[in-house]
């Protein structure tokens, strides 16, 4: 939308509703790949449309279009207006006791003026890193890939608010298989989905993309010819590329307080966590701290106002072990009465924003890598996740890493291929027993994490220090 539209639209806009906000999404992704030494097609995706939300007394009423001329978002708004009167006497949530955006202001990711290379250049970075994974006969399958994703979002509201937000997301991926004597394995730059960051080129260089073909080739040939993962009790030694599914599965998802009070109970189910937890209920050993963080801006899910219009700012969910706050955004916590975050988020223009992570990060130790591997007599180093189960209630699970190896008194050993491992939410982090310093923590981020009817995939960020658990059950793949 234009600068002179946008002025426009908060003169000319109208409805008798108590409050009114209009969010517009522009948002455009590439695609650039090579696979085995061959470019592959150009994919571009480009969306852009508005999500008009009014409050009448109570109740609330959401409409999204793509109709983005006056007459349109006019339209959209005159049908959020009529949903809201007719919710107002049946409304769960008393709209009326909810604060209003009271802030206006801007976020850019970082080096968002930085150019971006041109198609040609990308192809020729893929390519190089692409041919330099063929080191040896049994590499049977290569890619290296790259997404960059730009996004603009207004945000305005009938009391004069206004919110800027751009964002620049960069995506490099790198695969490499194996294959010897009847087994495969895969070996990824950080797995599938996990190096999201926001930023310009500095990102290939964050998740050491130059330079990765031949060394994620190296390790996939370490893969093919390794012994399978025993199976045991030990302690386990997960690497920030891991924590970060650990991070977002048993503490994330968990704590959605929208979860906790049943609103997916349908769908991916509830949490253990329930809302007399808060302020007393340890969640891990003393060493965990655990925070809600929008303010680091090369995290994937980094911004300054949410959708709703919230300041967000970082907040500690758990400390010393205990939980403190839920991940709720501001109707979550009017219907629980508990303080949370501003992290009402949508995907996009065509979805009303609910309870989501945004980056959601393990606070640093004291620990140094020698010393966490020098403290372990029976162990195992876990990396980068492939498989990932959980149940309903967000407590019990299990996960599967591409890349596993053996410590034995004090020493990294022997590599091993499909290491697993399971526990039990609720008392796996208070086997907590070393957490990695500064030196140790990655930040990662994902693209595809999935909630809500109808389904929301939204990006979200985890940075973690790598960290030790004691008697962990372990166990090889099939």
């Amino acid at each position: 939308m234009t600068e002179s539209l946008l002025n426009r639209l908060r003169g000319t806009l109208y409805s008798d509703a108590d409050f009114w906000s209009l969010r517009v999404v522009s948002e455009r992704t590439d695609d650039h790949a090579v696979r085995n030494d061959v470019a592959q097609p150009l994919r571009i995706a480009s969306d852009r449309g508005a999500m008009l939300v009014a409050w009448c007394g109570s109740g609330a009423g959401y409409a999204a279009t793509a109709d983005l001329s006056e007459q349109g978002l006019q339209a959209a708004l005159e049908m959020a207006t009529q949903r809201a009167r007719a919710t107002a006497s049946v409304s769960l949530i008393d709209h009326t006791q909810i604060a209003r955006p009271a802030e206006s202001g801007s976020y850019e990711s970082p080096a968002i003026a930085e150019p971006m290379p041109g198609r040609r250049e990308w192809l020729e970075r893929l390519q190089h890193e692409c041919a330099a994974a063929g080191i040896d006969a049994r590499i049977v399958e290569r890619t290296a890939a790259v997404q960059v994703t730009q996004s603009e979002q207004t945000y305005l509201t009938s009391d004069g608010i206004r919110i800027d937000q751009r964002f620049r997301f960069i995506q490099p991926q790198l695969s490499v298989t194996a294959h010897a004597a009847g087994v495969t394995q895969v070996r990824t730059l950080g797995g599938d989905y996990g190096t999201l960051a926001q930023g310009g080129l500095d990102v290939l260089g964050q998740y050491g993309f130059e330079g990765a073909g031949a060394r994620v080739a190296y390790e996939a040939l370490q893969l093919v010819s390794a012994p399978n993962c025993p199976a045991g009790p030990r302690d386990l030694l997960l690497m920030p590329d891991q924590m970060m599914m650990q991070i977002h599965e048993s503490i994330g998802h968990p704590l959605e307080l929208d979860r906790i009070l049943g609103d997916e109970r349908n769908f991916a189910g509830w949490s253990f966590v329930k809302r007399e937890h808060f302020g007393s209920y340890r969640y891990g050993s003393e060493l965990l701290n655990v925070t809600f963080d929008p303010e680091p801006r090369e995290e994937a899910a980094s911004y300054a106002f949410d959708d709703d219009g919230t300041r967000a700012r970082r907040e500690y969910l758990i400390r010393d072990g205990v939980l403190m706050r839920p991940l709720g955004g501001s109707l979550s916590q009017q219907r629980a009465r508990l303080a949370g975050v501003a992290n009402s988020r949508a995907s996009n223009w065509n979805r009303p924003p609910i309870d989501r992570m945004a980056n959601l990060n393990i606070e640093p130790g004291v620990s140094t890598l020698d010393e966490m591997i020098a403290n372990i007599e029976s162990g195992i180093l876990m990396r980068t996740n492939t498989s990932w189960s959980i149940d309903d209630q967000r407590n019990k699970f299990q996960f599967g890493c591409e890349y596993g190896q053996l410590i034995e008194n004090g020493k990294l050993t022997q590599v091993v291929r499909q290491p697993n491992y399971r526990g039990i939410s609720a008392s796996f982090w208070r086997n907590l027993v070393a957490v990695g310093n500064e030196a140790t923590r990655g930040v990662y981020g994902t693209p595809v994490c999935g909630k809500g009817e109808p389904m929301q995939i939204i990006r979200v960020g985890h940075a973690s220090p790598a960290c030790v658990f004691s008697n962990v059950d372990v166990f090889g793949g099939a």
